[in-house]
Order: C-alpha cells, then structure tokens, then sequence
C-alpha cells in the first residue's frame, strides 16, 4: 500500500510508493568512463583559473602555482558577481534587484581521479575548514545574507567538470529552501520550546530504524519523509545554528563521518551521482534556538517529472528504513 509521509520540518508530504518497490541493490548507477580532456583544475593548470581567495600550500610553494593540496577560486562564470550595488527596484507588482553576490569553487584536491570518499581524513577536513573560512570572510560583506555551499559529483548532478570540487554562493536574500526550514523550525519552537532537529535526533536514536551512523559528535539519518531513494541527512548532535561556527576538531570529526559515509553510499549504489548542500543559518542569524544546521546528501537515483513539478509532492520508490539498512551493513 502506498504511503503518504510529511515531513516534519517544512510539513511537506511525499509518497512512499511501494507498490513500485525497488530493492536498495535496483538503484545501482552504471560506471561512467571519465573523458580524457585537460583539466583546468588540475595541478600545473593555476594559470586557466581566476586568482585563488584561499589555498593550503606547501611552505615552498607560491600563490596561483603547483604544490597546493585544496584551492578557492572565483568561479569564471559566476551565477552572481560581486561588483556592484543590489539597488532594488519595483515595476508594478515585480521586483528585481541587480544579481550581486559571490560564486566560488573549492577545488578539493590536485589529484583528478580522488574524491571526499578516497582522501584522506586530514584532507576532507581541510576542504570543510574551507568552507568555514570563506563564510567567515564573506559574512563581512553586509549586501549577503546567506551562504549557500554545495557539491554536484557526475554529470547526472550537475557537475560540468569531473575533478573534485565543491562550490558556494552567497546571496543578498535567504533562499527559499532555507527559509521554509526556517519557518517550520520557528513554528515547532514556538509550540513545543525545543529544535525540531534535536527532537528528530532524539526520536530516530531511540528507534534506530533510520539511523545510519553516529560518531563523534554527528548523525547521518534517512529522514523519515524523503524526496529521494538514499536521502540523507548529517547533523551535529550538539545544537549548533550556524556551521561557520563549528571548531576545528569537530569539522574533523565530521570529515570522519562524512567520508566514511560516503564510501558506504559508493558501496551500496556504485559510486552514484549526487549532490549535498549544505543548510545553516542566515549569516545574521548565528544564535538561532529553532534553527539546526545540516548536510543533505541526495544521490540521483530517479527522476522529477510532471507530477513532482506540478504538486510539489516527490514520488520516492524506496522506504527509508530500507535505505537506512543497505547503509548501515556496509563498514565505512
């Protein structure tokens, strides 16, 4: 029988179809043969990017050279640029604002076939301390107001290029997904005096069906209304509104749980596609008690059609317990 789940956050609903079941083991994505172009991110290529904003070196090493072990770069063609003033403006009922923010890639390593599930711990760790870096920075601009970090790995993702690397976008508005996740926590919070993440947290651990793994200071869960088949979701255990504000030994504990998540997930599905985002707190809103910052790691697994598109409802063929199991059977 088919299932109707709500998600407790945004309070959207999504369909468990299990009358289109499918086993973890029907999602396995088919291997993809890398394509033998020169690579602008690649080590001895500093040149074809813009200037890097931040870098780990080697001491002998110079800025925009070789012997770097992570980059951050302007993005060459950037959704949003940094020149400028927003000037908003209104014609009738419409309103535009010029496209002002930042766009930057975080080239995660020199080596082209790596990736976070294959470095090293100490190296997934550097390129989450990237991220917190460069919100710490960009947080001083007053025209952002949010910092968006985000990954496409494969094409089917989104990814244009195959070297490893992760991006951020800071804009002058909180983007919609965040501000519904902000919504839904603060009326959880108003009603019940607590942070729905935390609650969710609590419930999941003393139920284990969806829990994947807990290490160090996180837990990667399957929500229990996924949009997709593998969803998943890596919180602090600790309450924490803003990752910027995360300290150095927890983002290596984090590096920890998230490579070695990954590397189950590669396990299970073949080295999927997939995204993650990273969801914190508007870079104003830092002390937040109802808001919990997280990592949505989504392999791309299905696809959206006109049904999602036209009800917001997503049609997921996987029960999460299930996909929490194929997950927790695989060592990291």
């Amino acid at each position: 029988m088919p299932e109707l789940r709500k998600d407790p956050v945004v309070g959207r609903w999504v369909i468990i179809a299990t009358d289109r079941a499918r086993r973890p083991s029907d999602f396995v994505a088919e291997p993809v043969r890398p394509v033998g172009t020169e690579c602008v991110f690649c080590e001895g290529n500093e040149d074809k990017t813009p200037p890097e904003l931040l870098a780990g070196r080697s001491p002998e090493s110079r800025p925009n050279g070789p012997g770097w072990s992570y980059r951050v770069v302007a993005n060459k063609f950037p959704a949003l640029r940094i020149e400028g003033e927003l000037e908003p403006t209104g014609e009738g009922l419409f309103d535009r604002m010029n496209g002002v923010g930042a766009h930057e890639v975080v080239i995660e390593t020199p080596t082209h076939a790596a990736s976070l599930a294959t470095l090293p711990v100490e190296a997934v760790a550097d390129v989450l301390l990237a991220f917190r870096e460069r919100m710490v920075d960009l947080k001083k601009d007053p025209r952002f107001e949010y910092v968006l970090v985000f990954k496409n790995h494969g094409a089917a993702a989104g990814a244009s290029l195959e070297h490893p690397h992760s991006q951020l976008i800071a804009t002058p508005i909180i983007p919609i997904m965040v501000a519904e996740e902000m919504a839904g926590a603060a009326r959880y919070y108003a009603m019940k005096e607590r942070c729905v993440w935390c609650d969710i947290q609590r419930q999941e651990r003393r139920g284990g069906r969806r829990t994947i793994v807990e290490a160090s200071g996180f837990l990667a869960l399957a929500p229990f209304a996924p949009r997709f088949p593998f969803e998943t979701w890596i919180l602090p255990t600790v309450h924490r509104a803003a990752f910027e504000e995360s300290g150095v030994d927890e983002l290596r504990n984090l590096a920890a749980l998230l490579s070695g998540f990954l590397r189950r997930m590669n396990r299970v599905l073949g080295d999927p596609p997939f995204n993650f985002m990273l969801h914190t707190a508007p870079l104003r809103g830092s002390e937040l008690e109802s808001f919990h910052w997280h990592l949505e790691v989504i392999p791309k697994l299905t696809r959206v059609a006109g049904f999602e598109w036209g009800s917001g409802f997503f049609i997921n063929p996987l029960p999460p317990e299930d996909a929490a199991a194929a997950l927790r059977a695989e060592s990291s």
